[in-house]
């Protein structure tokens, strides 16, 4: 482990194994990745979902999604104490959560998650409204996880308009 100047850990392998809110908030070390944090968490979710979505039918895997929504309250707000920052880049947590939800709406063939997947991560990165608002105006962990699950939100939101406006017979591509 690195001690900054300012006497906060900088995250690495040992900062993640140290305490269990450590490696859930970088979502088993996921969050370690040198490129594009976010990215490597949103992509994480996708073999999650598919374990998951095996064992678990979609009442009591939307259950379990808030289940770990809370927890990721907890995890966040732990790590993001220990790490002097509230909302650092690496806690991908809040990604995998709330893309675990898009994922639960999204149809299953790859084109429909493709596009949820790139939906999602314009909107993380982008942070329109009202995202933008949320990410700066809530702290701690539950802001960490709650701009994501407005991202998703609106993800979901753009989906649905495309399946009923743009794809109204479903049957372009196989999309239904």
């Amino acid at each position: 482990m690195i001690i900054s100047a300012s006497d906060h850990p900088l995250p690495d392998r040992e900062f993640v194994r140290r305490h269990s809110a450590h490696f859930i908030a970088f979502g088993g070390g996921v969050g370690l990745s040198p490129v594009a944090p976010g990215t490597a968490g949103t992509l994480a979710a996708f073999p999650i979902f598919w374990l998951l979505d095996y064992f678990f039918d979609p009442i009591e895997f939307l259950l379990l999604i808030g289940a770990l929504f809370i927890i990721g309250i907890w995890a966040c707000r732990v790590t993001g104490r220990a790490l002097g920052k509230h909302d650092h880049g690496g806690m991908v947590w809040d990604e995998i959560v709330a893309f675990l939800l898009v994922l639960l709406f999204t149809p299953d063939t790859l084109l429909w998650q493709a596009f949820a997947f790139l939906l999602f991560r314009l909107f993380d990165i982008i942070k329109p409204p009202p995202i933008r608002y949320y990410d700066s105006s809530l702290r701690g962990g539950f802001g960490v996880m709650f701009d994501d699950l407005v991202a998703a939100f609106m993800t979901l939101l753009c989906l649905a308009a495309w399946k009923a406006f743009v794809i109204p017979s479903g049957i372009l591509w196989g999309l239904h």
